[in-house]
């Protein structure tokens, strides 16, 4: 019998949500006000989430809830995935 492991397989739901996220937040910067055309506030995002800044550590523990959001170095969002 193969090993499933729940969200490693090609149909789970947060790949899709992965490209929604990506849509709202690429090249926006993560704010603590409103969101506008060029930024997204922090309090419209998921509850569990990270921002995570060039070099930032991090655990590697898997959380497939967790939303993080990798910044470049101007602050704007360069990835999101779910991990």
């Amino acid at each position: 019998m193969p090993l499933v492991v729940p969200g490693m397989m090609g149909g789970s739901g947060n790949s899709n949500q992965q490209e929604d996220w990506m849509n709202k937040l690429m090249g926006k910067k993560i704010t603590e006000g409103s969101s506008d055309a060029t930024s997204f506030a922090k309090q419209d995002l998921p509850k569990e989430h990270r921002v995570l800044e060039p070099g930032a550590m991090t655990t590697q523990d898997y959380n497939p809830d967790r939303m993080n959001i990798h910044l470049a170095e101007d602050g704007t969002v360069r990835h999101v995935d779910f991990k």
